[in-house]
């Protein structure tokens, strides 16, 4: 064997074990990975709260980068504390009083999806007709949250915080007369008493507005059934004209009997 051929041969037997080399160690790199890919399932598998804590720290990282990228505060938790839901999700009765009443008040339809929704979960606990929550609810705010009379009844049922605080112990303290769910399932209850109390549901309005004593209600309560009876006609799958009426939050009498009951909700006006 000549030298130039002693040399080739050497050079193949080098090439030839870099290779192999670099097989193993590649094979025994990917053979690691895959140990510790499968260590640290194992681990968070076993142990949630490391991958709890992992995936806070991930989200916090990531919030921070948003806030950075965009020059906005973000909060990835905020979508959990509106009070909506996809109409289209509803059932067909309820989605229909939902766009509804969304066309008649000019309110966005997913959160009316929320609050209709709530309504009827809430009618079906108190045997209540869902659409008459809606109906006084309509009457009493126009669907706003954060109304407020003149003398202090407040959110969607305007019900007289200062009178039923106590209901809203469960809702952690009086302020969630703000939250349009808590004043819901609050009002109702108040409207539920007033109706047992009263006997009937005519009765029962009267009382819920604090006219129980008093001959005139100023309209509230055919105000209430009239919009009620709409609602019912429209869950029941019949066309309704969304007609916008100006809507007042009920005031109080400037004059009410000395033997006139307690106020359980709201004020009107004539």
């Amino acid at each position: 064997m000549t030298a130039t051929e002693k040399f080739t041969k050497g050079l193949a037997t080098f090439a030839s074990d870099i290779a192999q080399g670099f097989f193993e160690i590649t094979h025994n790199g990917f053979a690691l990975l895959g140990l510790a890919v499968m260590f640290a399932v194992i681990t968070l598998t076993a142990r949630p709260e490391i991958r709890q804590a992992g995936e806070v720290q991930l989200m916090s990282w990531l919030q921070t980068r948003q806030t950075a990228v965009t020059g906005i505060a973000a909060d990835v938790e905020a979508v959990d504390r509106t009070t909506a839901a996809n109409p289209q999700s509803l059932p067909k009765q309820q989605a229909a009083v939902a766009y509804w009443l969304s066309k008649k008040y000019n309110i966005a339809p997913e959160p009316l999806s929320a609050l209709v929704a709530e309504a009827f979960e809430t009618g079906s606990r108190a045997k209540l007709d869902p659409t008459l929550i809606l109906a006084v609810m309509a009457v009493e705010s126009g669907f706003s949250p954060f109304a407020q009379s003149s003398v202090g009844a407040q959110g969607l049922m305007q019900v007289m915080t200062k009178v039923h605080s106590d209901k809203y112990m469960g809702f952690g303290g009086k302020l969630a007369a703000f939250d349009p769910v808590s004043n819901l399932r609050v009002g109702a209850k108040v409207l539920q008493e007033c109706v047992a109390r009263a006997g009937s549901i005519e009765g029962g309005l009267k009382l819920y507005v604090g006219a129980g004593n008093m001959e005139d209600d100023g309209g509230y309560t055919a105000k209430v059934l009239a919009e009620h009876n709409r609602l019912l006609l429209v869950s029941n799958g019949r066309s309704v004209p969304a007609t916008v009426q100006p809507h007042v939050i009920p005031v109080k009498l400037p004059v009410a009997p000395p033997e006139a009951p307690e106020v359980v909700a709201s004020y009107f006006s004539s």
